[in-house]
């Protein structure tokens, strides 16, 4: 589906419903533009890039797990390398 954008004395498009509707954005959410070879770009919805890396917190927590210290973990990291 190709659809035709107009440039504003600004430099600025604004993309119509269909192709929000298409890359499931709503107002006020964002895209990202990837600037491709050839003169050509990507558009993508920004909530289907890699997520912040602050919301990757307590990802690996799991019930009735005990913490580790930072120290048991350089322990267990060298004793790996050390074949032990």
């Amino acid at each position: 589906m190709a659809v035709e954008l107009s440039v504003t004395a600004k430099g600025q498009i604004t993309l119509k419903r269909s192709v929000l509707d298409h890359l499931g954005v709503r107002p006020g959410q964002k895209v990202g533009v990837t600037l491709l070879p050839n003169g050509r770009v990507e558009i993508i919805a920004a909530h289907d890039r890699a997520p912040k890396l602050s919301s990757l917190r307590g990802i690996l927590k799991r019930s009735g797990q005990r913490v580790v210290s930072l120290e048991e973990m350089q322990d267990a990291i060298e004793a790996g390398a050390n074949g032990e």
